[in-house]
Protein backbone atom coordinates (compact mmCIF):
# COMPACT_ATOMS: atom_id res chain seq x y z
CA UNK A 1 0.00 0.00 0.00
CA UNK A 2 0.87 3.29 -0.38
CA UNK A 3 2.68 5.20 2.22
CA UNK A 4 0.96 7.53 4.02
CA UNK A 5 2.66 10.77 6.05
CA UNK A 6 0.74 13.27 7.73
CA UNK A 7 2.84 16.96 8.07
CA UNK A 8 2.60 19.70 10.41
CA UNK A 9 1.23 18.07 13.60
CA UNK A 10 1.94 20.69 16.41
CA UNK A 11 -0.47 19.48 19.36
CA UNK A 12 -1.57 16.77 21.34
CA UNK A 13 -5.07 16.84 19.86
CA UNK A 14 -2.77 15.91 16.59
CA UNK A 15 -1.54 13.17 18.28
CA UNK A 16 -4.53 11.96 19.40
CA UNK A 17 -5.69 11.97 15.71
CA UNK A 18 -2.67 9.84 13.95
CA UNK A 19 -3.00 7.50 16.70
CA UNK A 20 -6.18 6.35 15.93
CA UNK A 21 -5.59 6.62 12.52
CA UNK A 22 -2.21 4.83 12.35
CA UNK A 23 0.02 6.51 8.77
CA UNK A 24 2.91 5.43 8.40
CA UNK A 25 4.86 8.43 9.27
CA UNK A 26 3.79 12.42 10.58
CA UNK A 27 5.78 14.70 10.07
CA UNK A 28 7.51 18.11 12.40
CA UNK A 29 8.22 21.57 11.11
CA UNK A 30 11.39 23.10 12.37
CA UNK A 31 11.20 26.11 10.53
CA UNK A 32 10.76 29.16 12.58
CA UNK A 33 8.35 31.77 11.21
CA UNK A 34 6.20 28.66 9.60
CA UNK A 35 2.31 28.47 10.84
CA UNK A 36 2.96 24.86 11.33
CA UNK A 37 6.52 25.43 13.04
CA UNK A 38 6.63 23.34 16.31
CA UNK A 39 10.12 23.51 19.05
CA UNK A 40 12.50 20.66 18.91
CA UNK A 41 11.52 20.68 22.74
CA UNK A 42 7.58 20.15 21.78
CA UNK A 43 8.15 17.75 19.26
CA UNK A 44 10.52 15.20 21.66
CA UNK A 45 7.31 15.71 23.76
CA UNK A 46 4.65 14.98 21.41
CA UNK A 47 7.25 11.98 19.98
CA UNK A 48 6.75 10.33 24.03
CA UNK A 49 2.83 10.60 23.06
CA UNK A 50 3.07 9.16 19.18
CA UNK A 51 2.88 5.73 18.52
CA UNK A 52 6.08 4.00 18.40
CA UNK A 53 5.01 2.42 15.07
CA UNK A 54 4.46 5.99 13.10
CA UNK A 55 7.70 6.80 11.68
CA UNK A 56 8.37 11.06 12.71
CA UNK A 57 9.67 13.16 10.29
CA UNK A 58 11.83 16.38 10.56
CA UNK A 59 11.22 18.96 8.13
CA UNK A 60 13.83 21.40 7.53
CA UNK A 61 15.56 24.43 5.47
CA UNK A 62 18.96 24.64 5.39
CA UNK A 63 19.08 23.99 9.34
CA UNK A 64 22.67 23.79 11.00
CA UNK A 65 23.24 20.05 10.33
CA UNK A 66 24.68 19.57 13.73
CA UNK A 67 21.02 20.66 15.14
CA UNK A 68 19.45 18.10 12.25
CA UNK A 69 21.75 15.32 13.64
CA UNK A 70 20.92 16.27 17.36
CA UNK A 71 17.01 15.69 16.71
CA UNK A 72 17.76 12.29 15.24
CA UNK A 73 20.04 10.61 17.53
CA UNK A 74 17.83 11.77 20.28
CA UNK A 75 14.89 9.73 18.50
CA UNK A 76 12.67 12.84 18.50
CA UNK A 77 12.96 12.38 14.20
CA UNK A 78 13.27 8.86 12.66
CA UNK A 79 13.99 11.06 8.79
CA UNK A 80 15.33 14.19 8.28
CA UNK A 81 13.40 16.02 5.27
CA UNK A 82 15.61 18.96 3.48
CA UNK A 83 13.79 21.40 1.61
CA UNK A 84 15.98 24.16 1.45
CA UNK A 85 19.54 24.31 -0.64
CA UNK A 86 21.15 21.53 1.26
CA UNK A 87 24.26 20.05 -0.92
CA UNK A 88 25.21 16.30 -1.67
CA UNK A 89 27.55 17.29 0.71
CA UNK A 90 25.25 18.40 3.63
CA UNK A 91 23.49 15.24 3.12
CA UNK A 92 26.49 12.86 2.83
CA UNK A 93 27.63 14.09 6.20
CA UNK A 94 24.60 13.74 7.80
CA UNK A 95 24.20 10.69 6.76
CA UNK A 96 27.04 9.20 7.94
CA UNK A 97 27.09 11.22 11.48
CA UNK A 98 23.45 9.46 12.24
CA UNK A 99 22.92 6.68 9.75
CA UNK A 100 19.39 7.61 9.35
CA UNK A 101 17.22 7.61 6.67
CA UNK A 102 17.15 11.73 4.37
CA UNK A 103 14.60 12.53 2.39
CA UNK A 104 15.31 15.62 0.14
CA UNK A 105 12.34 17.82 -1.99
CA UNK A 106 12.26 18.90 -5.24
CA UNK A 107 10.05 21.46 -6.74
CA UNK A 108 8.95 20.25 -9.63
CA UNK A 109 8.54 22.20 -13.22
CA UNK A 110 10.07 20.10 -15.95
CA UNK A 111 11.08 16.26 -16.09
CA UNK A 112 14.45 17.83 -16.11
CA UNK A 113 14.08 18.81 -12.02
CA UNK A 114 13.14 15.30 -11.63
CA UNK A 115 16.46 13.93 -13.64
CA UNK A 116 18.69 16.10 -11.24
CA UNK A 117 16.60 15.18 -8.16
CA UNK A 118 17.14 11.42 -9.11
CA UNK A 119 20.98 12.49 -8.75
CA UNK A 120 20.95 14.06 -5.37
CA UNK A 121 22.21 11.27 -2.62
CA UNK A 122 19.20 10.49 0.07
CA UNK A 123 17.24 7.60 0.60
CA UNK A 124 13.75 9.39 -0.81
CA UNK A 125 12.83 11.91 -2.87
CA UNK A 126 9.48 14.33 -2.59
CA UNK A 127 8.37 15.77 -5.65
CA UNK A 128 6.50 19.29 -4.63
CA UNK A 129 5.54 22.13 -6.27
CA UNK A 130 7.27 24.34 -3.52
CA UNK A 131 7.41 24.48 0.45
CA UNK A 132 3.75 24.70 1.55
CA UNK A 133 2.06 26.14 -1.43
CA UNK A 134 -1.16 24.09 -1.56
CA UNK A 135 -1.11 23.35 -4.72
CA UNK A 136 -0.04 20.34 -7.09
CA UNK A 137 1.75 20.52 -10.11
CA UNK A 138 1.96 18.85 -13.54
CA UNK A 139 1.84 14.89 -12.55
CA UNK A 140 1.98 13.87 -15.93
CA UNK A 141 5.44 14.92 -15.79
CA UNK A 142 5.75 12.07 -13.84
CA UNK A 143 3.35 9.42 -15.46
CA UNK A 144 4.89 8.60 -18.33
CA UNK A 145 8.64 8.47 -16.57
CA UNK A 146 10.47 4.73 -16.36
CA UNK A 147 13.39 5.64 -14.96
CA UNK A 148 12.47 7.20 -11.23
CA UNK A 149 14.29 4.25 -9.83
CA UNK A 150 14.50 6.31 -6.04
CA UNK A 151 11.16 5.64 -3.75
CA UNK A 152 9.20 9.26 -3.65
CA UNK A 153 6.37 11.04 -1.83
CA UNK A 154 4.09 13.16 -3.94
CA UNK A 155 3.29 16.52 -2.22
CA UNK A 156 1.90 19.70 -2.62
CA UNK A 157 -2.29 20.48 -3.08
CA UNK A 158 -3.08 16.75 -1.86
CA UNK A 159 -6.38 16.08 -0.26
CA UNK A 160 -9.23 13.78 -0.10
CA UNK A 161 -10.62 15.12 -2.76
CA UNK A 162 -7.35 14.08 -5.32
CA UNK A 163 -5.05 11.80 -3.45
CA UNK A 164 -6.94 8.70 -5.24
CA UNK A 165 -6.00 9.83 -8.63
CA UNK A 166 -2.76 11.19 -7.84
CA UNK A 167 -1.76 7.42 -6.35
CA UNK A 168 -3.07 5.79 -9.51
CA UNK A 169 -1.66 8.16 -12.10
CA UNK A 170 1.85 8.48 -10.34
CA UNK A 171 2.54 5.32 -8.23
CA UNK A 172 4.39 6.91 -5.53
CA UNK A 173 5.86 5.28 -2.62
CA UNK A 174 4.29 7.67 -0.34
CA UNK A 175 1.95 11.07 -0.22
CA UNK A 176 2.28 13.95 1.79
CA UNK A 177 -0.44 15.85 3.10
CA UNK A 178 -0.49 19.09 5.38
CA UNK A 179 -3.62 21.97 4.73
CA UNK A 180 -5.23 19.04 2.30
CA UNK A 181 -6.38 17.65 6.22
CA UNK A 182 -7.05 21.00 7.98
CA UNK A 183 -9.71 23.13 9.05
CA UNK A 184 -8.97 27.07 9.83
CA UNK A 185 -5.57 25.86 10.37
CA UNK A 186 -5.83 23.07 12.41
CA UNK A 187 -6.18 19.45 11.23
CA UNK A 188 -9.35 17.93 10.93
CA UNK A 189 -9.93 14.18 11.84
CA UNK A 190 -12.57 13.70 9.30
CA UNK A 191 -10.27 14.77 6.98
CA UNK A 192 -7.66 12.44 7.69
CA UNK A 193 -9.68 9.78 7.96
CA UNK A 194 -11.33 10.36 4.25
CA UNK A 195 -7.74 11.32 2.95
CA UNK A 196 -6.57 7.38 4.57
CA UNK A 197 -9.93 5.83 2.64
CA UNK A 198 -8.77 7.42 -0.32
CA UNK A 199 -5.29 5.85 -0.14
CA UNK A 200 -7.01 2.62 0.77
CA UNK A 201 -9.40 2.49 -2.00
CA UNK A 202 -6.76 3.85 -4.81
CA UNK A 203 -4.24 0.84 -3.67
CA UNK A 204 -7.50 -2.17 -3.59
CA UNK A 205 -8.15 -0.85 -7.07
CA UNK A 206 -4.37 -1.16 -7.84
CA UNK A 207 -4.33 -4.34 -6.70
CA UNK A 208 -7.32 -5.85 -8.71
CA UNK A 209 -5.90 -4.43 -12.12
CA UNK A 210 -2.69 -6.70 -10.90
CA UNK A 211 -4.71 -9.55 -10.27
CA UNK A 212 -7.11 -8.92 -13.46
CA UNK A 213 -4.11 -8.79 -15.78
CA UNK A 214 -2.26 -11.84 -13.92
CA UNK A 215 -5.91 -13.88 -14.40
CA UNK A 216 -6.24 -12.59 -18.49
CA UNK A 217 -2.41 -13.71 -19.05
CA UNK A 218 -2.38 -16.41 -17.38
Amino acid sequence: MTKIKICGLKSTQDISYVNALNPDYVGFVFLQGRARYISPKDAAALRTLLNPAIQSVGVFVNEPLENVASLLDEGTIQLAQLHGQEDAAYALKLKSLCHKPIMKAFIIKSKEDIRKALEFPCDYLLLDNGLGTGNTFDWSLIQDMQEIHKPFFLAGGLSPSNVKEAIQKTHPYGVDVSSGVETNGHKDYQKMKAFMDACSAATSEENKREINRVYVSS
